[in-house]
């Protein structure tokens, strides 16, 4: 199966964590082999209903929920969100981190979401995808905090100095 959806498409959607060749199957019979349907990544995820909504009145925000859709293209996203979170990858550990912070099912649309936006991109340009890790992912994570404590501290007038711990993850 995977060399036929290979030949149909062109592309191997199957190297992305989570996705596999059924759910590729589900995903291509759901929007196809042409993605001129949609401009842009944004209209793709908007369309599965996988996107943070944005219910606005009188200038304030008053939900930012996905909207429900029925869409088997989103379950399919969907499901290989709940299995990438099983994976050593960057994927599995972006629906670690934010299952802790904000619980599953919140994690599970995050995922998909971003499980979507690297489909949409192998699905428009072609090429072959190449999951950087967890390893990476966490340190990328680790840097990103670092630095927002830094800015925070400097903007109270406070300068934060690295100490050498033995208890330190690298």
């Amino acid at each position: 199966m995977r060399t036929h959806l290979y030949r149909m498409s062109g592309v191997d959607f199957t190297r992305v964590d989570g996705l596999g060749v059924l759910t590729v199957q589900i995903i291509l019979s759901e929007v196809g082999l042409d993605p001129s349907r949609f401009p842009t990544v944004k209209h793709f995820t908007s369309w599965l209903g996988l996107c943070p909504g944005s219910r606005i009145t009188g200038g304030k925000i008053k939900s930012s929920q996905t909207r429900p859709v029925v869409n088997r293209a989103a379950n399919a996203f969907r499901m290989a969100a709940q299995t990438a979170g099983k994976s050593n990858s960057a994927l599995g550990a972006f629906y670690r981190r934010l299952r802790s912070r904000l619980g599953s099912p919140k994690a599970i649309t995050a995922t998909a979401h971003k499980i979507a936006r690297i489909f949409y991109k192998l699905w428009t340009s072609g090429g072959d995808y190449t999951d950087p890790g967890m390893d990476y992912y966490e340190q990328r994570y680790r840097e990103r905090m670092v630095n927002n404590l830094h800015k925070k501290a400097q903007a109270f007038g406070f300068e934060l100095v690295p100490q050498p711990s033995a208890n330190l993850v690298s």
